[in-house]
């Protein structure tokens, strides 16, 4: 937890999916103080046809190395998130050369009750999660 779904145009080598994701987990460690092993990622990729990520009228420029990020989390605060855009933008640029401009996120919030690591539990509220999870 988080759990991160991307979605991209199809196309990119399993080498460049992963430092897409590596990029993007360290960026959630960094910011959002989460263990490292707490690492959930779902890549989803499109035909061209099937995916289009306009601008809102800001005039972002975008290419077709766009990927748009969703993130389901327990709640973070403002600066969190802030602080946790600018640094994804700047590991994805570093290591990926993906353009800050390529690059959308949404924040989806849920609570404690909303999460099962499995075996029929909600391990957040039956305490199986040690004190270290507990704010990831």
């Amino acid at each position: 937890m988080p759990l991160v779904r991307i979605d991209m145009i199809e196309g990119r080598k399993a080498d460049e999916i992963k430092s897409l994701l590596d990029a993007i987990h360290r960026s959630l460690v960094a910011a959002f103080k989460i263990p490292p092993r707490d690492r959930y990622q779902i890549v989803h990729e499109h035909p061209a046809s099937h995916f289009i990520v306009e601008d809102t009228g800001l005039e972002i420029p975008r290419t077709r190395n766009c990927i748009v990020i969703q993130i389901t989390s327990r709640p973070r605060g403002r600066d969190q998130k802030i602080s946790f855009y600018k640094l994804l933008c700047s590991e994805l640029e570093t290591a990926c050369g993906l353009a800050p401009s390529d690059v959308m996120v949404s924040m989806v919030t849920n609570s404690d009750e909303d999460w099962s690591f499995g075996n029929g539990r909600a391990q957040f509220l039956t305490g199986e999660l040690g004190s270290a999870q507990s704010h990831s």
